[in-house]
């Protein structure tokens, strides 16, 4: 009856990091068939393993290699290898039968609490790793820094200079960088309130037929581009 309790737990363990975790946030819908095909094989082949007399060797060498099939067969990023080998470990605790039960279901709950807070999205939020081409081949690192947090706009933290050609002017560099905060919540209330006064704007027409714009409080806009303006208008009113 644990043993059957461990697979259960399992098996719900691996659909909460899968569907609770994973998807909601990353959305590649071919690992999470990876994610959960890994989690049942593993579990399987685990449970087969301490149930008879199979050589603990063999049985890491078969891990091994389903390890090496999948990580060969496609690129994956740093989370998602880890997302991929918190199902082995699922897999793994719930196929040995760790006694007792309850130290097995902590460790489960353990792992997906762990990347569940880890990868979420407002832990290190503002923090960013690109690989970047530049059009110039800067060999000074200082400058370098400089040049890469104007054109990013943040503040860079770490670089790493991968290829500096000198033939072709290029500079490839792998830089980590933190963004700068969010603008003030009174500037964004400033533009909404510029944007929606600009939109209440209408337009009349005089007894001569000139034409003229005029604001939501009734005062006459500002008179800049005035001819360009009228000509646009002219040709809308028609």
């Amino acid at each position: 009856m644990d043993t059957l309790a461990l697979y259960a737990l399992d098996l719900v363990a691996a659909v909460a990091l899968t569907f609770g975790v994973y998807w909601p946030r990353h959305r590649r819908r071919d690992l999470v068939v990876a994610l959960c095909g890994i989690n049942v094989g593993v579990l399987a082949v685990s449970a087969l393993l301490a149930s008879s007399a199979v050589t603990a060797g063999l049985g890491l060498g078969l891990f091994g290699v389903l390890s090496i099939i999948r990580l060969r067969s496609d690129e994956l990023s740093q989370h998602e290898i880890a997302y991929y080998f918190a199902m082995l470990a699922l897999g793994l605790i719930g196929g040995l039968g760790i006694t007792p039960i309850w130290l097995s279901a902590g460790f489960m709950a353990l792992i997906v609490a762990t990347l569940a807070v880890v990868d979420h999205p407002t832990v290190l939020a503002r923090h960013r790793r690109q690989v970047i081409v530049l059009d110039r081949a800067i060999a000074d690192e200082g400058d370098l820094r400089a040049h890469l947090a104007a054109r990013l706009g943040a503040d860079v933290t770490a670089l790493t200079v991968q290829k500096l050609d000198l033939v072709s002017d290029t500079t490839t560099v792998d830089v980590r960088y933190r963004l700068h905060a969010a603008p003030l919540a009174g500037a964004a209330h400033h533009a909404e309130a510029t944007g929606t006064a600009a939109a209440h704007r209408s337009v009349s027409r005089s007894a001569d037929g000139r034409t003229a714009e005029h604001r939501a409080d009734g005062l006459p806009a500002a008179p800049s581009d005035a001819p360009a303006r009228e000509r646009i208008l002219t040709g809308t009113a028609r």
